[in-house]
């Protein structure tokens, strides 16, 4: 000021320029203030601007701050209504008070954090500070993220939160920053993952080429005016407006020599109190004002109010994904004039994924993943539930996927050391883009991977082997028990005695001739053929044997009905005792020894149900303490296949996926298997995703389409069909073909009539041996004896006598006796040659024998006064004396069913004359 000045022209911050802004208005020299942001931070508005004066001195060469309307018009523009706003240390935060405001009144959930010099520092306190489901949390929230800082502190805190994998496919985030040059729009690209939005100032270029380095009189170099020269790209905004202010001094100096209305220049000292201002200075601002630059930044030119209007945004965006070489386009301009020059929408993913390759990485499960095809040299062909799921997936949103098998073959558990290994660890290294396979949904995979909506209720099952059908050839006894049968027994034995007591007490008249008799082995064939239902043969006539018959017949009918009814129930429904039939049967005992896939996401959920102290349960702290037994090692398998195995050969449990067991049972070819699950879904089978995936909202979105209309039901049938020949709920092997009985339910009853023809068998050779035997020694009178002819005489002496008549009208019922034995005849002739009562009577005797059943017929005349008479009848003894006798010991029966009527033998006296009537005899 002291050598003389026209203008100042200064590039520096807010509070400086204010002071210099005090000197030039006290001074009235033309102060043109470009504002440079520290270290290639976001400008804030300077105080100074707020409240600028057509009188001021004060030239604002960089256009006001719009950072606040062109953020707010684009978060608008995305919808978005939650997210982080990141900002670094040397940003002022009071540049976005009035967007925050803007924000507060629209609703939004905005958040605020700042960025240490030291993000390596600050990412590392806070994994070392946050909980598992705070860090879930965050990682939500980092999904959508507004970044103030400068391209340098952006680049730096990109690249550590991508490596520590809090963001993910489908994050989107803006950085919003006028100081955002070309090369490093490219370095934030390729650090990047997700959706990313640049706001950067731009300059509009003249369609000519020709004269994009020509201004009016004057040239620019061209390597300042070609926007593909590496120092154009270079070159800051603030320089640029410098260069361009120069400029317009230099013009506006030019203009007052050609008008010739120069001043000379003020030598002005700041010490003197009777400094005064330049008296040039007014001419020249105006000068200054009126004028205008067509530069490096366009059009530079300035308003009433001193402050340049030409400012212009360009909006910058890339795709979702994690493609470093993916392209960055133009988006939308906005200015102050006509605000937003285009659409921006923030769909996440575009139904329309034609082109898209997902790498899948899947674990063999059946039936979610199996192999279909293996031929050597060529791709493996997989099959599967889950695999039908995915197909239908791509048949829908047009991409195409490469599976292969997770090396180490597992679902994934954390390390020691944090580390993720299995499906899980490919998707968290990134290696894979999905993971499909029998995968559950669990809080500690999903703080890790993001899973979608889930395809398939998921619940914990257990497969056992069916028991084994024994042979029970006594199946026709079991609709009563032990106790029963002898009871029913006994009661036979009791009712017969009871029955024989009866009659003994009171006999019954019986017929003349009946060949019934009320003996004990009588009584008690009546009482069990009635209880057989086949008949008797005694006919009892009391009173209190027909009550004491009834009562029994009653309860025959009762015992009958009931063992018929039962019987067809036990041979068509088996009854196993003692099964498993739930998972509290599994944990209540300790014979069957059982377990499941060591770290997974079954034994993670046994152990933590059974150890947490907070929701302890006692099933599964005793599955627990089963399951843990020697560590684990002893009933714990490594895969789930070894456990099927287990299952099958063997005396083991495994607890698995209900799903895959149900298969397994469906599948066996002896269904020789079943299940046992346990009904409550407490979680679901869901498709993992890296965290952040742009492809998860899109897929859950279609799966739910799959559910609502019935696709995903058609798809579960394929696999688990309703039609299954195999029983999965029934723990004997049984199948549901057919319900024909077998020979095991009555070889109890041919067992019982075998035993029964060899001991009749036995019995009838005891008899004949018996028989020859006695027969072979001389029998004693008075042991073969069957009947005393005595008393003989006088039965048939008191049923002559009994009528006055001479002649005694005998009826034609035959009294059987038991076979005579023809020795004692000799003795029954002189016992019958005294009896006088039979004179003029005719009676006709005859006897059955056992093997000959020859008669032997006597007439006894009137004439004949030696008692009985056999006349010229020839003796049919021939061979010795008779020894047979009737089996049992009684009655002799003819082999004969039923014996026929003897005929009348008349005598051959003719005086009688009613010799052909039948009534006028008896056969003895």
């Amino acid at each position: 000021m002291n050598r003389g000045i026209l203008a100042l022209v200064s590039s520096i911050g807010c509070m400086s320029a204010g002071s210099l802004q005090s000197l030039a208005d006290a001074m009235h020299i033309p102060h043109l203030f470009i504002q440079r942001a520290p270290f290639g931070t976001p400008r804030s508005s300077c105080p100074s601007t707020s409240h600028a004066q057509p009188d001021d001195y004060t030239l604002f060469v960089r256009p006001p701050v719009y950072l606040n309307d062109v953020i707010f018009q684009v978060v608008m523009e995305y919808t978005w209504q939650k997210f982080i706003i990141f900002y670094d240390t040397d940003y002022d935060i009071r540049g976005i008070e009035n967007f925050l405001d803007q924000t507060s009144q629209q609703g939004m959930d905005v958040s605020l954090q700042k960025v240490e010099s030291n993000i390596n520092m600050m990412i590392t306190g806070m994994f070392r500070t946050m909980r598992v489901e705070e860090l879930h949390r965050y990682r939500d929230t980092l999904r959508r993220a507004v970044l103030f800082m400068s391209p340098a502190t952006a680049k730096a805190f990109i690249t550590e939160v991508v490596e520590t994998n809090l963001v993910a496919f489908d994050c989107h985030w803006i950085i919003i920053n006028e100081e955002i040059s070309d090369m490093d729009v490219q370095e934030l690209v390729m650090k990047s993952i997700g959706r990313l939005t640049l706001v950067r100032q731009t300059f509009p270029l003249s369609q000519n080429t020709s004269q994009r380095c020509v201004r009016s009189n004057h040239r620019i170099n061209t390597s300042l005016c070609d926007p593909k020269d590496p120092k154009a790209q270079m070159l800051e905004i603030t320089n640029r407006y410098i260069y361009d202010t120069v400029l317009l001094l230099a013009n506006t100096f030019h203009r007052k020599l050609e008008d010739r209305k120069w001043h000379s220049m003020a030598s002005l000292s700041c010490i003197r109190k009777g400094s005064k201002p330049w008296q040039g200075g007014k001419s020249m601002l105006d000068t200054v004002k009126k004028g205008g630059v067509s530069g490096l930044t366009s059009l530079l030119e300035f308003n009433d109010n001193g402050t340049n209007p030409n400012i212009f945004f360009e909006i910058l965006g890339t795709n979702y994904g994690e493609d470093r070489g993916r392209g960055v386009s133009r988006l939308a301009t906005w200015d102050p004039v006509h605000g937003l020059n285009g659409t921006l929408t923030d769909r996440k993913l575009e139904n329309n994924m034609r082109g898209v390759v997902l790498r899948v990485v899947t674990v063999l499960e059946e039936p979610f993943v199996m192999i279909s095809e293996n031929v050597l040299g060529k791709p493996k062909n997989y099959q599967g539930f889950s695999i039908d799921v995915l197909d239908a997936l791509a048949n829908y949103l047009g991409f195409k996927y490469e599976i292969y098998v997770a090396p180490d073959h597992k679902y994934g558990s954390q390390q020691a050391d944090g580390t993720w290994n299995g499906l899980i660890g490919e998707l968290v290294f990134k290696r894979a883009d999905v993971g499909l396979s029998a995968l559950t949904i669990t809080p500690e995979r999903e703080s890790v991977v993001d899973f979608t909506t889930r395809y398939m209720d998921y619940s914990v099952g257990v497969l056992l082997r069916k028991a084994e059908r024994t042979v029970d050839m006594f199946a026709c006894l079991a609709p009563f028990d032990l106790s029963l049968w002898a009871c029913i027994a006994g009661t036979v034995l009791l009712v017969g005695t009871l029955v024989y007591l009866l009659n003994w007490l009171n006999p019954p008249r019986l017929p003349m001739g009946s060949v019934s008799s009320t003996t004990l082995y009588n009584s008690m064939w009546f009482v069990y053929g009635s209880f057989v239902q086949q008949g008797g043969e005694v006919p009892y006539t009391t009173l209190a044997t027909r009550m004491m018959m009834g009562v029994w017949w009653l309860f025959a009918l009762i015992v009958i009905s009931s063992y018929t009814a039962n019987l067809a129930a036990f041979l068509t429904i088996s009854r196993i005792e003692n099964s498993i039939q739930s998972l509290q049967d599994l944990a209540k005992q300790t014979d069957l020894p059982y377990g499941t896939v060591l770290d997974s996401a079954v034994y993670d959920q046994v152990r933590s149900k059974g150890m947490n102290p907070f929701e302890r349960d006692p099933m599964y702290s005793q599955m627990w303490r089963m399951i843990n037994r020697t560590g684990g090692a002893e009933n714990n398998v490594e895969e789930s296949k070894e456990g099927i195995r287990k299952v099958k050969y063997g005396r083991f449990a495994f607890v698995w996926d209900a799903a895959v067991l149900e298969y397994v049972a469906i599948n066996d070819e002896d269904c020789s298997l079943y299940t046992v699950s346990n009904n409550v879904a407490d979680r679901g089978y869901g498709i993992a995703m890296q965290h952040g995936s742009p492809y998860r909202d899109i897929f859950s979105q279609r799966i739910l389409e799959l559910q609502q209309n019935g696709d995903m039901d058609i798809l579960k049938l394929k696999w688990w069909p309703r039609d299954s020949p195999c029983d999965l709920y029934s723990p004997v092997g049984t199948r549901k073909t057919g319900s024909a009985l077998d020979i095991h339910s009555f070889a109890g009853v041919f067992f019982v009539l075998a035993a029964g023809v060899v001991l009749s068998c036995l019995i009838a050779t005891v008899e004949t041996w018996w028989t020859r035997r006695k027969g072979s020694r001389v029998p004693s009178k008075e042991d073969d004896k069957e009947i005393d002819l005595e008393h003989l005489h006088h039965r048939v002496n008191s049923l002559c006598t009994e009528d006055e008549s001479p002649h005694k009208q005998f009826s034609t019922s035959s009294i059987d006796l038991t076979p005579l034995d023809m020795d004692s005849l000799p003795v029954a002739r002189q016992a019958l040659e005294q009896i006088s009562d039979f004179r003029n009577t005719h009676i006709t005797t005859t006897t059955f024998i056992p093997e000959q059943i020859q008669t032997l017929s006597r007439s006894l005349s009137a004439k004949a006064a030696a008692g009985f008479a056999f006349g010229a009848v020839q003796d049919h003894r021939t061979g010795g004396p008779f020894r047979q006798r009737a089996p049992n010991g009684g009655f002799f029966r003819s082999p004969i069913k039923t014996m026929s009527s003897i005929p009348y033998q008349p005598t051959p006296a003719p005086h009688f004359s009613y010799g052909n009537d039948p009534d006028r005899g008896t056969s003895i």
